[in-house]
């Protein structure tokens, strides 16, 4: 017996059996009886019990690790389907006059960061998130599944403009902000500049892509109230992202901005705290997708904004419970993510913003969303999918992304807010980021063990 916390215990090579576990499928309300999971490369070959085991692997078989899960439960790894890799843990001031090396490299940090807190795939809402992708994919760096949007689009005076009024008027020949440079934003005014924009991102790789279609809270020159671009430019980025098998997905807050991305063929709204039940059901005759976030007008949360901004911000929060009950009254399809800005301790709090999510749904209802329910908005992305294969559940042939929890997060959500304690196994792509669990394997010693 050995028992190891290294990462990347595990090859995508290798076979791992889960022995001894409770499942929550990401799907069902119940775990299952105890059982076995196998997992061989990077996919779950079996779920099933001891009698199934005997002829899962294959006679002869080597490099199979055998984790004794204890009886704990096992689950599908977290989505946050609105996280900012690049921006949530450095300031706003890093951000915009920050050595672009040194960005990446804090970038790259607060991947594995989230990765070890249990979120084993974000859908990057926007910002230069490109390289850190790659790395990741290649193996470089360790950090979760990234569906990245590259720059968030933007109207000039949007939710995307930082620059400062000195840099403005830009002009013909004028200087991109550093912003703009570093692939966080893309100003882009006319139909002609959206169409740009919007397939530059493609052509570094986007999944999806993202613009501002309303005003925002944490920015300086677009009060909430505001619409961005008119509908026809927003058809051009829709038309844009269709000709390349995926779709947009935009930031707004009130009624005339969703309307207006959804009569363009928008088919996710991010945030959406200040829309009336008319819209709601106009999302839900479209099937337009709901991307909600747990904001709540905690002093701790309203203490982050400048003074200018803290009365939108409880505007924002205090729409978050309407919101909730309006998408369940009319079967809207609701993705949750955190949008997480400027703040590496509230970075910190990923698996915390999860579970205050309990206030508008049931643990199983949040536990669903940030697992099945996420990975369904994810896969619109169609043939711009960078991971083909099923995210978000726990069955075979899935993609082996896998939490063993210490204790029942269906009774008790709040283990997913102490990910450092209450998680004793971390897989993503069928390879081990944690593991604290007893194990035996005929591979011989394993990286990082002796």
């Amino acid at each position: 017996m050995q028992e190891s916390s290294q990462a990347q215990l595990t090859s995508s090579g290798a076979a791992t059996w889960l022995r001894n576990v409770r499942v929550f499928d990401g799907v069902s309300d119940q775990l299952s009886e105890p059982c076995h999971v196998l997992v061989r490369g990077n996919a779950i070959a079996l779920v099933g019990d001891d009698g199934e085991q005997d002829g899962a692997a294959a006679p002869g078989e080597r490099n199979v690790l055998e984790i004794d899960g204890a009886g704990n439960v096992l689950m599908p790894g977290l989505i946050d389907a609105h996280y900012h890799t690049a921006f949530a843990s450095v300031s706003l001031q890093e951000l915009m006059t920050g050595d672009l090396g040194y960005l990446g490299i804090r970038s790259a940090e607060a991947a594995t960061e989230t990765l070890l807190r249990g979120f084993t795939t974000v859908r990057d809402a926007g910002g230069p998130v490109f390289g850190v992708k790659r790395a990741i994919d290649e193996g470089r760096v360790v950090g979760p599944r990234i569906f990245p949007s590259g720059a968030m689009i933007s109207q000039t005076s949007g939710h995307g403009d930082f620059r400062q009024p000195y840099e403005v008027p830009r002009g013909v020949c004028g200087h991109f902000a550093h912003i703009e440079i570093a692939g966080g934003s893309a100003i882009a005014d006319g139909v002609s500049e959206v169409l740009r924009a919007t397939r530059e991102q493609l052509m570094h790789g986007a999944s999806q892509i993202k613009v501002m279609a309303g005003g925002g809270v944490a920015s300086s020159y677009d009060p909430l109230d505001v619409t961005e671009y008119t509908e026809v430019e927003m058809r051009a980025a829709v038309e844009a992202a269709e000709n390349w098998g995926t779709y947009v997905t935009v930031h707004a807050y009130t009624d005339r901005a969703v309307q207006q991305a959804i009569r363009a063929g928008v088919r996710c709204i991010e945030h959406g705290q200040l829309v009336t039940e008319e819209t709601v059901s106009i999302m839900a005759e479209h099937g337009t997708w709901w991307s909600l976030q747990a904001f709540g007008a905690s002093e701790q949360q309203i203490a982050k904004f400048d003074p200018a901004q803290r009365a939108r911000f409880r505007q924002v929060a205090e729409g978050t419970d309407r919101a909730y009950a309006l998408a369940a009254k009319h079967g809207v399809k609701v993705a949750w993510g955190t949008d997480l800005l400027f703040d590496p301790a509230a970075a910190a709090g990923q698996g915390s913003m999860l579970v205050a999510t309990r206030r508008w749904q049931t643990p199983f209802e949040v536990l669903r969303t940030a697992t099945s329910g996420n990975a369904e908005l994810l896969a619109m992305s169609g043939q711009r999918n960078p991971y083909p294969g099923a995210l978000g559940v726990i069955r075979p042939g899935a993609l082996a992304d896998l939490l063993l929890v210490r204790g029942n997060p269906l009774t008790d959500l709040d283990l997913l807010a102490s990910p450092d304690t209450s998680l004793s196994l971390i897989m993503r792509d069928g390879r081990i980021h944690k593991n604290t669990c007893p194990t035996t394997d005929d591979s011989g010693p394993q990286p990082g063990q002796h």
